[in-house]
């Protein structure tokens, strides 16, 4: 949080002339944070989840009336949060993610002689996080990309999101104090408010990387912003995703109704507003299924969307889904306003041929936030693959459904170029709910991430905010603790012996 207190009249407003204040204080944070050994940083860590889950009763109440989100699905969101930064106390404690690599002095190494060489990865430094507004906690305050650059050894500035201010404020200052109180320095963790200022601070000389949750539009902003400072420093957005589902025939003609159903659950989660929620179903025959997804649909009951800027922009886009040629209705849905201007949304499932969904262009193609998707009708097995290529280039996930002994060439194909266009690919599920585990991939091509090499969900997330250095001939007492060769804080060192390089290669034979 910031280092003096926000005016009590105005508690949701950062001033401009304060953010060089905030950059100095993260900076400052940052040199003591990153230097502190693992074991330090993992306590802060496990301090920060224990917090959460002792508060969370206050912060539940508060994200319930921002938000309109359930008490059970804030509840699970909160403890996902907590484990998440459990599990990466852990990493930090292990120490694999420094990828320490010590290569001896060696005098007869095939290329010449070879100086000693060691490399680690090391913190960036501040990092600024743009909340997402449709999860309070997995990706705002103290979500994911906090969890990996605190991790990672970098102080946070989070820009809040003004769909949860309350929530923010208040996660920011149960978070800081726990940090603090388990010996983290002062301001390692702050809070800003104001889009104005999020952009401002994104352009700070002290800010060092960015990550973003949120739309197309935004994201691709503040990343050409990051990358047109004098310096650009690397920007982590996660933007769109239709996240398109592709049934076989077989899988079609055994299993419509667990199909149609887990489609309508999925869709229609938290009013379907989820970054991985399934746009798209491909189906070769319409009939076979649409009565399972019309009675799922009907009993999905009302649900409040996040803030009523949201439901606006909903209800233009299914205004615009529903007004398209050949679109035909499966389940219509509801949307109404209450008096605060609320939108209240039931699912809408639509349909269309394979054709007319790819003439229509970003009509059906775009993404729609909200309970809204479209079930596409293909002839043939053997378009789906190229389907897949032309219509989505990048998503979050791609899901086939299949019977578990299909091996025909034209699923093979698709899955092959699933795994070319999504960052996960998903067999008989659906892609809502996202495991917080080390081999998670929550990233994928553009428009789905600016940057389709990191992901902002599993352990790997903490390499967005480290660099490699290399040491050369840098005498044991001046090195930094991971690549001394008695190893105090015990991480894994991969060693290249003197002598190794006369057999590289025969491996190989």
């Amino acid at each position: 949080m910031t280092s003096e207190p926000l005016a009590p009249s105005d508690p949701f407003t950062t001033s401009i002339d304060d953010l060089d204040r905030i950059g100095r204080a993260a900076a400052a944070a940052f040199d003591q944070w990153s230097t502190l050994p693992p074991r330090s940083r993992a306590r802060a860590l496990v301090a920060a989840a224990d917090a959460l889950i002792a508060s969370a009763d206050e912060l539940i109440e508060i994200a319930m009336r921002e938000t309109g989100l359930t008490d059970v699905r804030l509840r699970g969101e909160l403890k996902r949060t907590a484990v998440q930064l459990r599990l990466f106390a852990d990493v930090v404690v292990n120490g694999d993610y420094l990828d320490v690599r010590i290569d001896d002095a060696d005098a007869q190494f095939a290329l010449g002689p070879r100086p000693d060489l060691r490399r680690t990865l090391t913190p960036l430094g501040p990092v600024l996080n743009f909340s997402g507004s449709n999860f309070p906690f997995a990706f705002s305050v103290a979500g994911g990309d906090t969890a990996s650059a605190l991790a990672a050894g970098c102080s946070v500035i989070v820009k809040a999101h003004s769909g949860h201010p309350e929530l923010s404020l208040r996660t920011a200052q149960v978070v800081s104090d726990a940090l603090e109180g388990a010996g983290a320095p002062p301001n390692t963790l702050q809070v800003i408010f104001g889009q104005d200022q999020g952009v401002e601070m994104l352009q700070s000389v002290h800010v060092r990387a960015g990550s973003f949750t949120g739309s197309v539009h935004a994201g691709r902003l503040l990343a050409d912003v990051a990358a047109a400072r004098p310096a650009p420093i690397p920007f982590y957005g996660e933007l769109g995703s239709v996240n398109p589902q592709f049934v076989t025939r077989a899988k079609l003609e055994r299993d419509p109704v667990v199909v149609g159903e887990g489609f309508v659950a999925s869709v229609a989660s938290s009013a379907g507003q989820f970054c991985t929620k399934p746009g798209f179903l491909f189906v070769s025959d319409e009939s076979v299924i649409a009565a399972a997804i019309r009675d799922a649909a009907e009993r999905v009951d009302e649900h409040r969307m996040l803030n009523p800027r949201i439901a606006q922009s909903y209800r233009a886009r299914r205004d615009t889904v529903l007004a398209t040629e050949r679109v035909e209705v499966i389940a219509l849905g509801t949307i109404r306003f209450d008096v605060d201007g609320q939108g209240w949304v039931t699912p809408t499932i639509v349909s269309v041929d394979a054709a007319d969904l790819e003439s229509s262009g970003s009509r059906l193609l775009d993404e729609s936030f909200g309970p809204l998707a479209v079930v596409v009708r293909y002839d043939d097995e053997s378009q789906l693959a190229d389907l897949a290529r032309r219509l989505f280039p990048g998503n979050l996930t791609g899901g086939v459904h299949a019977l578990d002994d299909e091996a025909s060439p034209e699923l093979v194909t698709l899955i092959d170029q699933l795994q070319r266009s999504s960052g996960r690919v998903l067999f008989n599920g659906w892609p809502t709910g996202v495991a917080v585990t080390p081999a998670m991939q929550h990233g994928g091509p553009w428009p789905a991430t600016t940057n389709d090499a990191g992901t902002s969900v599993g352990t790997a997330a903490i390499g967005r905010f480290l660099r490699g250095v290399s040491f050369q001939n840098v005498p044991e007492h001046l090195l930094p603790m991971a690549l001394r060769r008695d190893n105090p804080w015990g991480v894994p060192q991969r060693i290249a012996p003197a002598g190794a390089s006369i057999s590289w290669g025969e491996r190989s034979a």
